[in-house]
């Protein structure tokens, strides 16, 4: 099987389009390869449908935002970024979406091609939408993993009806408008010809019936607003948008279609001495002169114990100094990173007298061999002033 296209290179387009820039660019594309042109003619056929499955995922706000974030495994409903809604159904010989898609500047979809798709997408099971939200936590907190409550006001089953939106012991009749096809058809001329026009019918909402008795809790939808409270596990070394799946947390199905899925993405807070790199930490460390100069060996703090550090005499000034095995756990092995101590040599603001009298001895003293960074300054000036 070929490899799926980019849906931006389908359309012609840059990453990142906006709204207007699809729709101009699909519309184009669509009416070159519209099957009715193009009668017969297979590659024009797959073209067209491919033209039709990109266009339904980027005219799509929320799916066009996992596609860009994911790439095809936030669309694919076999994936784990998937917003559920597949690419229209392609199966069965017909378009999926492609009245819907049309509909805003056609007038409706083209006769012969994907109705009754259309109708089994609009009546059968439908998946619910995916939820997203941020979540902020303590650098402690995904370093070693918590478990943590959330609040989420979404879209319940409504418990009254069982979701069927009518009121116990009534049902659903066939839509007198539709005859029950949920389906409205006419003829219109548009510049390329005579096409028919199938809308979905506007009494029944495309279902085919309607509700004789909606139930008063949910006005008829099977669907109330409800905030509900969330248990969630924070693995042990999570960072910053890292993505949790609540799977079913979503908001609920159509028609007995399964429920979506929640998508908590952390947040991070900063830390006060550490800063983090992948599994890494880093840590400035400030010594003493005379800590550089002679060595030592100086306490710091790791994630949660008291650190002995040893500073080799001679250390300089941003030297890196590292602590295997003590810094992060990885998310999925458990394997901690290393810790990284920069040092920092401090020089002091104010000094005694016999401090001072102790370094004007030890000046006097000094050999520019000892200093290689000196040594080679002033060389350097030597050379430029020749």
């Amino acid at each position: 099987m070929a490899e799926k296209r980019d849906y931006y290179e389908v359309l012609g387009l840059k990453k990142g389009a906006n709204e207007n820039e699809i729709k101009s660019a699909f519309r184009k594309l669509a009416m070159e390869y519209h099957p009715d042109k193009n009668q017969g003619d297979k590659a024009a056929e797959e073209k067209f449908k491919e033209i039709n499955e990109a266009y339904s995922i980027l005219s799509d706000p929320e799916k066009k935002e996992k596609y860009d974030r994911f790439g095809f495994a936030g669309v694919d409903p076999n994936a784990a970024y998937s917003g559920g809604g597949g690419f229209g159904g392609f199966g069965g010989g017909g378009f999926g979406g492609f009245e819907d898609i049309f509909g805003d500047f056609f007038g409706g979809g083209f006769g012969g091609f994907g109705s009754a798709g259309s109708r089994q997408a609009r009546t059968g099971p439908r998946r619910g939408a995916d939820l997203q939200k941020r979540m902020n936590i303590s650098f402690e907190d995904a370093v070693f993993g918590t478990k943590k409550e959330i609040r989420l006001t979404k879209d319940v089953v409504c418990s009254d009806c069982e979701g069927s939106g009518a009121e116990k012991g009534t049902g659903r009749k066939t839509c007198e408008h539709c005859g029950g096809t949920g389906q409205v058809r006419t003829v219109q001329s548009t510049p390329l010809g005579q096409f028919q026009s199938v809308r979905p019918c506007n009494h029944c909402g495309g279902s085919g019936s309607v509700i004789e008795h909606p139930c008063n809790t949910c006005s008829g939808s099977g669907k109330i607003r409800k905030t509900v409270t969330l248990n969630v596990t924070i693995p042990a070394g999570a960072y910053t948008d890292y993505v949790l799946t609540l799977k079913g947390q979503g908001q609920p199905g159509t028609n007995g279609g399964p429920t979506g899925d929640l998508y908590i993405v952390l947040n991070v807070a900063e830390h006060e001495l550490f800063t983090r790199d992948g599994d890494n930490l880093w840590l400035k460390v400030p010594v003493s002169f005379s800590q550089a100069a002679l060595g030592d060996t100086v306490t710091i703090p790791g994630l949660n114990e008291k650190l002995a550090l040893k500073v080799p005499a001679g250390t300089q000034p941003a030297d890196v100094l590292r602590m295997k095995g003590k810094g992060v756990p990885n998310v999925r092995s458990g394997r901690p990173g290393d810790l990284y101590a920069e040092i920092v040599v401090e020089i002091p603001k104010k000094l005694n007298s016999k401090q001072k009298a102790a370094l004007r001895e030890f000046a006097e003293g000094e050999n520019l061999d000892a200093y290689s960074k000196r040594k080679k300054f002033a060389d350097t000036m030597k050379k430029l002033f020749k």
